[in-house]
């Protein structure tokens, strides 16, 4: 009997379903221009919460990690301590999140980068933004500067990550690339570079020149924005 209850309790119509529903009809008359940031998070949150008021836990979380991009980038482990939040929910938003990287990243994939700049910004942004750690990572480019690959070389603390640039060099031989993109983030925000940054740039492109590759560019990532070396004149890439 108890399980029988239980049963029709759990199928019968939520006290929510009215504004779910309305929610959804908005979005298929209006589209997402007419939505705020948190319905947006709400709708996502239906899927993996259906039995329940998700609106207070989407401005939690936007409160919590600052904006969309904020949640999605937070990692599983940010996500699991919100009260509220299921692990299958947090890995919902991270597979949400995966698969947004993917479909930037197969916007530059086999592409040449340096003609399509915003659409690697804009994945670097997506990968790199909301580390809490520092990442570097290296774009290796072919002959036509088409990306052959990205790879995350280090992972390191809030502040600082080691770069070797013989094993950057290397790697970019045994890919056969003739070409690299730096990339790293400021988990603080600040995309400013320090003069450890620049010191750790003149040493790859001396390691680079040495063996004949180009270095096109070093760019730190950060919530706040980024900054391109290149663009700034921060170091002399042809050096």
């Amino acid at each position: 009997m108890a399980e029988k209850q239980l049963k029709e309790a759990d199928e019968a119509p939520s006290q929510h379903d009215g504004h779910r529903d309305r929610l959804r009809q908005r979005f298929v008359k209006s589209g997402p221009g007419a939505f705020q940031d948190y319905e947006l998070l709400e709708m996502l949150l239906f899927a993996a919460i259906p039995r329940k008021d998700v609106k207070p836990l989407a401005k939690q979380l936007l409160t919590r990690f600052g904006n969309l991009a904020g949640v999605m980038g937070a990692s599983l482990e940010d996500l699991k301590r919100m009260k509220g939040l299921s692990e299958n929910s947090a890995v919902m938003l991270k597979g949400i999140h995966a698969i947004t990287l993917r479909m930037l990243y197969n916007d530059i994939e086999q592409k040449p980068v340096l003609s399509s700049w915003q659409k690697l910004i804009d994945y670097c942004t997506v990968a790199m933004a909301h580390d809490k750690r520092e990442q570097f990572r290296v774009m290796f480019l072919d002959r036509k500067n088409k990306l052959i690959a990205d790879e995350v070389k280090q992972v390191g603390t809030v502040d600082h990550v080691p770069v070797y640039p013989r094993e950057v060099v290397g790697r970019a031989l045994e890919l056969g690339a003739t070409a690299l993109i730096l990339v790293h983030n400021h988990p603080s925000g600040d995309p400013t570079p320090s003069q450890g940054d620049i010191s750790m740039t003149r040493e790859i492109i001396k390691a680079a020149k040495a063996l004949d590759l180009a270095v096109h560019d070093h760019i730190i990532i950060g919530k706040n924005g980024h900054v391109s070396f290149k663009a700034m004149g921060i170091v002399d890439f042809h050096n």
